[in-house]
């Protein structure tokens, strides 16, 4: 199938998804449209995108279950808990890493990064009232710190990364920590120099909405949990699946925090935050069984090639486009990993060097406003469109960090074996 037939199929799904129509939809009709104009009949461009969607069915079925961990930890106000501890530790005087590391650990523990800046602005704005601080500045580090969480964390995004390159989910995590500190440390100290901040001294600390939020240490008990069992794999040759490591985490956190009364809302609640996720990956495997099916890969290598670029590029320039047309960090990993993963590995790299850089990849635009992150982002930190836009170069830039130091870690790492 011709690349231009894909190129074509993904353009109108962008048009699609730009004119507020459904991104489930969109990718489905651009993924046959697609098909049909690069050569394929009816009935081969229909295979395509079937095809597609068994290569994710796995992911999927592993990110449902990554939902009892994310409902534990909202609904038991767990992810509250370790945002106001951080902050309250932290002190006024650190306000900008505060947010950041608040967003960024509790993205890190697998809470989706547009839930952890809602659950954080709150904290920022009361903040920011006090300190005189613009509300903007505090988006820009709490949606930088959810990013820098976001390339470390259990959540679909490396899920379905992982799953597309074979690749064992904990170490696709650990692959970038060295991208998300320094992710972090850019956010706070370089993007944080562009806004204007008052010095003071602290003032008291922010005080809890709720007064029946459980302890610290009870609060980040499942994403320790999730995290030991993940690692068996790597450190003792002990292999516990996703599948299991991630409820377990969640099952054993809601009851070292004795809220066992809150287990079936809290799963309840986190198979809702997960199923539009579900439902869009499926929409993502038709694209991508498309793509995968085309020469578009051929030709991209060709063009890396010509103009002198290693081929290591395909990794993050792939998660970029990919999130760039859908607006997801998710959507982009997935149609990013699943339709360029073979290419990506022929090229020398690892499958799990490859996850790891599609998905920092996937963070440098995945904020665009015909996405839901743009809208749900700005709306908890009550800001117009326009105050909104005005932000996205900001993200870029820290996108872009990451994406930039997964990659150089790579090639620092891929030198010493």
């Amino acid at each position: 199938m011709s690349a231009i037939g894909a190129l074509i199929g993904l353009a109108l799904a962008i048009i699609m998804i730009f004119r507020k129509i459904s991104p489930v939809y969109s990718l489905m009709a651009g993924a046959l449209v697609g098909g049909l104009i690069g050569g394929a009949g009816l009935v081969d461009t229909v295979s395509m995108m079937t095809t597609g969607v068994n290569d994710v069915v796995p992911a999927i079925v592993r990110i449902l279950a990554a939902g009892v961990l994310s409902g534990v930890l909202i609904e038991t106000g767990a992810a509250e808990t370790i945002s106001y501890t951080i902050v309250n530790k932290l002190g006024t005087r650190h306000v900008f890493l505060s947010l950041a590391l608040a967003t960024m650990l509790l993205t890190a523990t697998g809470v989706f990064i547009d839930v952890a800046v809602i659950t954080v602005a709150p904290i920022a704005l009361v903040l920011s009232r006090r300190l005189g601080i613009p509300v903007p500045a505090m988006l820009v580090m709490m949606i930088g710190g959810g990013k820098c969480g976001n390339v470390i964390s259990p959540n679909p995004n490396t899920i379905i990364a992982a799953e597309n390159f074979h690749a064992d989910l904990y170490s696709v995590m650990m692959c970038n920590i060295g991208a998300a500190v320094i992710g972090l440390i850019v956010t706070v100290y370089v993007v944080g120099r562009f806004f204007r901040k008052r010095e003071q001294a602290d003032l008291s600390v922010v005080e809890q909405e709720r007064k029946d939020l459980p302890g610290f240490w009870a609060s980040v008990s499942g994403p320790i949990v999730t995290v030991l069992l993940l690692a068996l794999r790597p450190i003792a040759g002990i292999t516990i699946d996703p599948l299991v490591a991630l409820p377990a985490g969640g099952l054993v956190g809601i009851i070292i925090m004795r809220r066992g009364r809150q287990t079936i809302t809290a799963i309840t609640s986190g198979l809702g935050k997960m199923t539009p996720v579900a439902v869009l990956l499926v929409a993502t495997g038709t694209i991508a069984g498309v793509i995968k099916s085309s020469d578009l890969s051929t030709y991209i290598l060709e063009g890396l090639n010509s103009m002198h670029v290693s081929e290591i590029l395909l990794a993050p320039l792939a998660g970029i486009l990919m999130s760039a047309a859908t607006a997801s960090t998710t959507a982009g990993a997935a149609v990013a990993s699943s339709s360029f993963s073979h290419a990506i590995i022929a090229s020398g790299v690892s499958g799990t060097w490859g996850a790891a850089m599609v998905n920092a990849g996937s963070t440098v635009v995945d904020h665009l406003p015909h996405g839901s992150f743009f809208h749900a982002t700005g709306g908890a930190a009550e800001l117009n469109i326009k105050e909104r836009m005005r932000l996205i170069p900001y993200e870029s830039a820290i996108g872009l960090t990451l994406a930039l130091f997964s990659t150089l870690s790579y090639i620092v790492m891929s030198s010493f074996s």
